[in-house]
């Protein structure tokens, strides 16, 4: 559906006063207006800044430099269609404030409850209206597909946008079952997408960002998506999906994978088994569709049908066959991507961060690591085999090492490697590069921890002095910032990860599997963990929630 046209009656950017232009100083910048207050109060007022979108105009502010514009809409309150796609946003008379983050979307959690109007994005850029054709580049938010947002301080884009001259978006968009719950085989026609709605609204946040990429001084013919942890996993699904098709132009994936969805069958028993937490069946649909957010949060905490203890029930994209016309990573890389450089990166201690809350991981014997281990490794592999090759391989790790290098090998690791072979194996004369990094590089702050899941997210945004940045903000973590975010913006301006402060820096192949490790020292290596690959290759990989 196209969107919606501005009201006749909205006018056009008006051009500041004599006097709001003399307040503004000569620095400001295009777009921006400043109040007019007695005399001597504007010192202290904040600076402002306008937009235009296709609904109406926006007030921001100006941020050292920087316009950022935050809450902007690009669609509509999701309630009145619960499980199907959304609607464009409604367009709004006079001037919008964007100077607040919008609501988030439903969830379990800190971040929770959220709201079902929740189809927010903010902007952050040098300059607006200049035709300027910066890189434009797309941050999607981790949580798996179940909770996050993208407010969290770490995701500011001012540091980027001021280190290279880009323009920077992050995207809320629907999670867990308002964004997932696929009810294709349960209702009608209109649920046929509702396993994958989520990833139709980053569809159409893409959308919005090419529309009105020239507005904010960007590029439409040059957009980077980049993510972390769930967020590269829906960047995985989007190179696969028909409908992103040409909205993106680089992909950068920080350990989140995608190899395979849950297939209709498995996704339709985890509905059955929503629909029953509530005490419902497949008839009550339309009572589902108008209960209160609230109820559908706790039915999702319901146990998942899936071999994992203990977990609740998986939410991801779901093959479809209209959305999602085929595994993202399986049998191969997506031909309709295969234009698009890639970045595919990992942590080397991802786990250590997901299963480290439990401190008897990090004192377990040697008698009580199998258990632990067939809980959490995944791959289905035997674990007293696993356990013999870590320790031939690696003779002096402790059963609590064993563990937590296992159980990373074997769930996300594994999944970049399925991921870094497949695009490998692409071949044709328009396939493009595809570049693999590992952070080595261990927080200062929680040294205990290594190189764990989300480190690299303050590195790679240049954030290390933001509030929750794990990595501290000091000598060291900045060094490495600045080598990782110049990778990432290298790669948005020219589609090469490759710079002057890093050495010098392959696409991966088969044959050698270059890979980057980012640490203190940072250095090219082949092969990697070639022992821990070759064991768990093993078995296949499937995708938790695939079965």
């Amino acid at each position: 559906m196209s969107p919606p046209k501005p009201p006749a009656s909205r006018a056009p950017l008006q051009s500041p006063t004599r006097r709001e232009f003399l307040h503004q100083g000569t620095a400001l910048g295009a777009g921006l207006l400043v109040a007019t207050l007695p005399f001597g109060a504007h010192a202290a007022m904040p600076r402002t800044t306008l937009a235009s979108t296709r609904s109406g105009r926006i007030r921001g502010t100006i941020e050292d430099g920087v316009h950022v514009f935050r809450g902007i809409p690009y669609g509509a309150d999701t309630a009145p269609r619960r499980f199907q796609p959304a609607r464009p946003e409604v367009p709004w008379q006079g001037v919008r404030e964007a100077t607040a983050y919008g609501a988030v979307a439903p969830q379990r959690g800190a971040e929770g409850p959220g709201c079902e109007n929740c189809l927010f994005l903010n902007v952050w850029t040098p300059g607006l209206r200049d035709d300027a054709k910066r890189p434009v580049l797309v941050y999607i938010h981790g949580g798996g597909y179940n909770t996050g947002s993208c407010s969290d301080p770490l995701y500011d884009g001012g540091n980027l946008c001021r280190r290279g001259d880009v323009v920077v978006v992050t995207v809320n968009h629907r999670l867990n079952a308002f964004g997932y719950l696929y009810l294709g085989r349960l209702g009608g026609p209109e649920l046929a997408s509702s396993g994958n709605v989520g990833q139709l609204d980053l569809v159409q946040a893409l959308q919005w960002v090419r529309q009105h990429a020239r507005e904010f001084g960007g590029d439409p013919g040059n957009v980077t998506v980049f993510g972390q942890s769930g967020g590269g996993a829906k960047i995985a699904t989007l190179m696969a999906m028909p409908a992103a098709a040409g909205l993106f132009h680089r992909a950068w994936t920080m350990s989140g994978q995608q190899v395979t969805a849950a297939g209709p069958r498995a996704a339709t028993r985890r509905a059955l088994r929503f629909l029953g937490a509530l005490g419902f069946g497949p008839d009550d649909l339309p009572t589902l569709r108008t209960l209160p957010a609230e109820r559908l949060l706790e039915a999702s905490a319901a146990h998942d049908p899936s071999w994992v203890e203990d977990t609740t029930l998986y939410f991801g994209p779901v093959l479809d066959g209209t959305v999602l016309q085929r595994h993202p990573f399986w049998p191969d890389a997506p031909a309709q991507s295969a234009a698009v450089p890639m970045v595919i990166g990992n942590t080397r201690d991802e786990t250590r961060a997901l299963l480290g809350g439990d401190p008897a991981n990090f004192t377990l014997c040697w008698d009580t690591l199998p258990a632990r281990l067939e809980r959490e490794q995944y791959v289905d592999l035997p674990v007293d085999q696993v356990i013999a090759e870590y320790r031939r391989l690696h003779p002096h790790y402790t059963p609590s090492e064993v563990f937590f290098a296992a159980t990373t090998a074997g769930r996300s690791w594994r999944g970049a490697v399925e991921e870094l072979e497949a695009r490998a194996r692409q071949a044709g004369a328009d396939v493009a590069p595809t570049w693999a990094y590992q952070l080595d590089w261990a927080s200062p702050l929680e040294p205990e921890l290594g190189a764990f899941h989300t480190l690299d997210i303050a590195l790679v945004f240049d954030n290390t002095g933001r509030a929750g940045a794990r990595s501290g903000d000091g000598a060291g973590a900045r060094r490495l910032a600045e080598r990782m975010s110049e990778a990432l913006l290298a790669f948005a301006r020219s589609g090469n990860p490759n710079h002057a402060g890093i050495p010098a820096w392959p696409p991966y192949s088969l044959a050698h599997r270059e890979t980057l490790l980012f640490d203190t020292e940072t250095r090219l290596a082949h092969d990697p963990r070639g022992g821990e690959r070759e064991l768990w290759r093993r078995a296949p990989f499937v995708q938790r929630g695939t079965l």
